[in-house]
């Protein structure tokens, strides 16, 4: 029989989004764009927040 995992709430930081790629404006040699890559601080790239054990132990 499946096990049925409940849904983790989204991150109200990123909403799902938690990583992105930015543009720092310079050009690679060939001419390509230079980009970092920066994660959500508050889920710490997951898109999810933890649920609190308070919530479970109810």
């Amino acid at each position: 029989m499946p096990q049925h995992t409940r849904p983790r709430p989204i991150c109200g930081h990123c909403d799902g989004f938690p990583t992105v790629t930015i543009t720092t404006g310079t050009r690679t040699p060939d001419g390509q764009r230079e980009t970092i890559t920066a994660d959500c601080p508050g889920c710490n790239g997951t898109g999810h927040t933890r649920i609190s054990t308070k919530a479970v132990a109810a």
